[in-house]
């Protein structure tokens, strides 16, 4: 397998789908694209029919899309979703309405992991963003959280689709309530998410008005 992936401090949908294929325990290549450069587009459709980032190559299989790229493997390498039926529904929910909402979070707070600052005035569309994850972390972690310490218990899709949102409230210090704090620590410290930033401290490259 082969993942394509842009900029790791920029790029919230390659981050998705990296933590999809670590944890399917498939190997895999990696192949990153810089954004912004005179031939990053040329070089996305050398692999990705839509045009963009990220996309996984399954010998002559193409897979574009993040949430296509992690159904994929869940269906492959089973379970990256949550066992039991109905939790499995809840996380696919949550997973489907991070993919395709959000859109005041990412216009206004995209992902950046050099930023350490808050931003000077939330929108209140952003702060309705916000407030609808936390609510949907504090009812997961209550309703389905077992002994570990992620959404349904153990690491699944669902947490690889908000683990950016993470890092998004980490870099800009959203403050949270103690039930969804409690979550976002435990995902920085998940062994990939770590093993992520520390390939993203190397980059050079930047883009500072870049949003994702």
């Amino acid at each position: 397998m082969k993942l394509i992936i842009a900029n790791r401090t920029y790029s919230s949908w390659s981050l998705r789908a990296w933590l999809a294929v670590k944890a399917s325990g498939h190997p895999f290549e990696e192949q990153l694209v810089l954004l912004r450069q005179a031939d990053t587009r040329a070089s996305i459709l050398r692999w990705s029919p839509s045009g963009k980032l990220p996309c996984l190559i399954d010998n002559e299989l193409a897979i574009w899309d993040s949430l296509a790229i992690a159904e994929y493997l869940a269906e492959e390498t089973p379970p990256l979703w949550p066992l039991d039926g109905a939790s499995r529904a809840v996380a696919r929910s949550i997973s489907a309405e991070m993919h395709s909402g959000f859109q005041a979070l990412r216009s206004q707070m995209p992902m950046n992991l050099r930023r350490n600052a808050p931003l000077k005035t939330l929108s209140p569309e952003l702060v309705a963003d916000i407030q609808r994850i936390e609510t949907l972390w504090t009812e997961c972690r209550q309703r389905f959280g077992d002994r570990d310490p992620y959404l349904f218990g153990a690491w699944s899709i669902a947490d690889m689709m908000y683990a950016p949102v993470c890092l998004r409230f980490e870099s800009y210090q959203v403050e949270l309530g103690p039930v969804a704090r409690d979550y976002l620590q435990h995902v920085l410290a998940h062994p990939h998410i770590l093993e992520w930033r520390a390939a993203a401290e190397q980059e050079t490259a930047v883009i500072p008005d870049y949003d994702v």
